[in-house]
C-alpha cells in the first residue's frame, strides 16, 4: 500500500528541488481542504500579446499539476474557482471559449483522475450551463463517482453571496432552526470539511465572493505568480508556509498558551 507523501516522493527524483521540499512538509499537517483562486490568465495572455483565450489554454497544465500533487499528498478536497457568476459579463466570445475548455479538459483529463482515484465534482448554479457544458461534467462527475482519493470540486458559475442565499432558501423551506451547522450543512460544500488553506495567485488581496461562509478560519496565501505559471514548487511552497502557522481558531494558540 503507498502511503500519502511516499507517493508524491515516488513521483519526484531524488535531489531535485520538489522533492526536497516534499520531504520538508510534516505529513502530520497537511491541510484537508485546499481551495485555489485561479487567477492571472488574462495578464499571462497579455504579457505575451496573445488573446486572453490563450491564456485560459495556457492554465490547463496548473490544473492537472494541481489535481495530481494534492491527489498524492493526501489531500482530501481541492476546490478550484473556475468561473464565478460575474464572469457572465466578459465578452460572449471568451465566455463560449471557456465552456469549451471545460468540455475539452474534462474529456481529456479523464484518464488522470482515474489514475489518480479522483472524484470529481463541481457547485455553483450548474443548471445555468449550456445544455453540453453540463452533460459532459454530469458525465465526468457520474464516471468518477466509484472513486475513493481526492475530491476535486469545481466552482463553477459560483458566487459566495448566491451560495448563502440559496442555503437561506433551503433552510426557509425545510422549516428547521437556523444555526452555524443547519447552514453549513445547506450550504453546496455540505459534509466537506471547511478550506484550511486558500491560495490566490496573480497577486490580487481580496477573496472575489469565493466561498465566503467557508473560509472563516482559512490561512491565506497569495502569490505574484499567474496561474499559468502555477507550478508544482509553487504549491508546495504554499503548504510548507500555511504548517508553518499556529492556527488559533479565535484562541491562544499553542506557542501563546504555553507562555500564559
Amino acid at each position: 500500500m503507498v502511503f500519502p507523501m511516499q507517493a508524491l516522493l515516488a513521483a519526484l527524483a531524488p535531489g531535485e528541488p520538489d522533492f526536497r521540499l516534499a520531504q520538508a512538509l510534516d505529513p502530520s499537517r497537511i491541510p484537508r481542504h485546499i481551495a485555489v483562486i485561479m487567477d492571472g490568465n488574462g495578464r499571462w495572455a497579455k504579457q505575451r500579446n496573445l488573446p486572453r483565450v490563450a491564456g485560459h489554454k495556457a492554465g490547463v497544465p496548473s490544473v492537472r499539476t494541481a489535481v495530481e500533487t494534492c491527489a498524492r499528498l493526501g489531500v482530501e478536497v481541492l476546490t478550484l474557482y473556475a468561473f464565478s457568476v460575474e464572469n457572465w459579463k466578459r465578452p460572449r466570445t471568451e465566455v463560449e471559449t471557456l465552456w469549451q475548455l471545460l468540455r475539452v479538459y474534462l474529456r481529456l483529463e479523464l484518464p488522470t483522475l482515474m489514475r489518480n482515484n479522483v472524484r470529481l465534482g463541481a457547485i455553483g448554479r450548474l443548471d445555468a450551463l449550456p445544455p453540453a457544458a453540463q452533460a459532459a461534467l454530469a458525465s465526468a462527475i457520474a464516471r468518477t463517482s466509484a472513486n475513493t482519493g481526492l475530491h476535486l470540486s469545481l466552482a463553477i458559475n459560483y458566487g459566495g453571496r448566491a451560495e448563502l442565499v440559496d442555503a437561506m432558501k433551503r433552510l426557509r423551506d425545510s422549516g428547521v432552526e437556523i444555526t452555524e451547522e443547519s447552514v453549513s450543512e445547506h450550504l453546496y460544500t455540505s459534509g466537506q470539511p471547511d478550506p484550511d488553506l486558500l491560495i490566490r495567485t496573480s497577486g490580487e488581496m481580496r477573496v472575489s465572493n469565493f466561498l465566503l461562509w467557508q473560509i472563516a478560519y482559512a490561512e491565506l496565501y497569495v502569490t505574484e505568480t499567474l496561474w499559468p505559471d502555477f507550478s508544482r514548487t509553487e504549491l508546495l511552497r504554499a503548504i510548507l508556509d500555511y504548517q508553518k502557522r499556529d492556527r488559533r481558531f479565535g484562541g491562544l494558540g499553542a506557542a501563546a498558551a504555553i507562555t500564559r
